[in-house]
């Protein structure tokens, strides 16, 4: 059992104690943007194939709540949403992606949004957050909930760390982008700093929507778990 906590802590403090801290900078500054870059993505990569190899590996006996179909359903309804969140976010220019730059005019940062960051500003992290409490929901057992908790409380945290990095980092442009639109789904939409534009949304919701169904149908190969 202690294993996977082990596995996840690595997995959450690999990430925010480098990419989030002041470390980040000294590092960059030390050896250069590319190879900090480089060195950063071969930790990411080795933390997380330790924390699935764990996760596939542990033994799950203690559960909080036991599995029921009834439970099921959060996940099922809202995976897809995930998807769409998941691709949309590729799909548009997105200055919290990693390498994307943003336009200092505040004029222009501020119109930036489109399709699902009018949504919010961080659709790949939000995805994370709603695949990562589906699973836990539908699981029940110690260890799926601590896997899946890391993933949820990394992109939790690291949007909130991500945005106080930007304003930082990018000035006037990114205080412009950041009051346009709004970190919690829906909320810059609601206080009416932005509007849903249904035409945006469109091909993000096709292509969400394709890929999760291809994924669903593969996810006993893919994952060895059964979808009920």
């Amino acid at each position: 059992m202690s294993e996977i906590w082990l596995a996840a802590a690595i997995w959450v403090v690999s990430h925010l104690g480098i990419s989030s801290s002041p470390i980040r900078q000294r590092l960059v500054d030390k050896i250069g943007q590319g190879p900090y870059l480089g060195v950063y993505s071969l930790i990411a990569a080795a933390s997380l194939g330790y924390l699935i190899w764990t996760y596939a590996n542990v033994p799950r006996f203690d559960y909080l709540w036991l599995p029921d179909p009834a439970l099921y359903w959060l996940a099922k309804v809202t995976m897809p949403i995930a998807f769409i969140l998941l691709v949309g976010g590729f799909m548009v220019p997105n200055p919290t992606n990693v390498g994307m730059s943003l336009d200092e005019d505040p004029a222009t940062a501020g119109s930036l949004a489109r399709g699902v960051t009018r949504i919010t500003r961080h659709p790949l992290q939000w995805a994370i957050v709603i695949w990562g409490v589906g699973h836990i929901v539908a699981n029940g057992d110690v260890v799926s909930v601590v896997f899946f908790a890391s993933f949820v409380t990394l992109s939790g945290l690291g949007s909130w760390l991500m945005d106080i990095k930007k304003a930082k980092t990018m000035g006037p442009g990114w205080e412009a982008y950041a009051n346009s639109t709004s970190n919690i789904p829906f909320a810059a939409i609601l206080t009416g700093r932005n509007r849903l534009v249904i035409g945006e949304l469109w091909l993000p919701v096709v292509v969400g929507i394709v890929v999760h169904a291809v994924v669903y149908y593969f996810h006993e190969a893919i994952t060895g778990a059964v979808i009920v």
